[in-house]
């Protein structure tokens, strides 16, 4: 594309009835601006001191000092690995949504090891964290990872649920945002609103170790 002198010369013109003058300074064939800023110094000067900062940054402390498998925290093990006495339970309750934290995530692995340490173990998905429950988790499709981990919950629940856990997951919770009973993870069991407070009760009365997690 040929931009005559003429043509040049109305749209600058144009350009300064319209634009702030400090925005104007010079046109290139196609009538592109060029902000500029004399008090400032030209970009290429202020990247070339970001990066002779960047090198002296990163020489001031070396690091890492330590390589890979170096130990750096002691072992020992205060209490007792204790183990489920007859007719114990462990009750999770999780108020947290996947992957906005690691609250979920954890409490699950909790649960996990309470059961193997021969606790009844449930775990009650309510509000936002009846969202950990979808099996329509994944991209490009169900199942997939998207990015590393992205199927952690999934597949951490269908291992409890696989040895003997119980998973609840409140409706009222699932339809708040949005989420279908048809997408739940298989076993998964779905629970009335009101079971929420019941649960507690009732696991209450049997004694149960309550876990109650919540995300803020």
């Amino acid at each position: 594309m040929h931009v005559s002198q003429s043509e040049r010369t109305d749209i600058e013109v144009y350009a300064r009835a319209v634009a702030p003058q400090h925005l104007i300074s010079a046109f290139r064939p196609f009538g592109r601006l060029r902000p500029t800023n004399n008090q400032e110094s030209p970009v290429t000067d202020i990247e070339t001191t970001i990066a002779e900062n960047i090198q002296k940054s990163l020489g001031e402390i070396p690091h890492p000092v330590l390589p890979k498998g170096s130990n750096i925290y002691g072992s020992t093990k205060i209490f007792p690995d204790y183990r489920a006495e007859d007719g114990e339970s462990y009750f999770t309750l999780v108020h947290g949504i996947a992957h906005e934290s690691s609250v979920s995530f954890v409490a699950v692995l909790q649960a996990t090891r309470a059961l193997r340490k021969g606790f009844e173990s449930a775990i009650y998905f309510y509000g936002p964290g009846a969202l950990n429950c979808l099996a329509t988790r994944g991209f490009p499709t169900t199942g997939d990872n998207g990015f590393p981990g992205e199927q952690n919950i999934n597949d951490a629940l269908a291992t409890f649920i696989a040895e003997g856990g119980t998973v609840f997951a409140c409706r009222f919770g699932l339809a708040l945002h949005g989420g279908r009973e048809e997408d739940l993870i298989e076993g998964v069991v779905p629970a009335h609103p009101l079971d929420v407070q019941d649960a507690i009760i009732h696991y209450s009365r049997k004694g149960a170790i309550i876990n109650s997690t919540y995300m803020v």
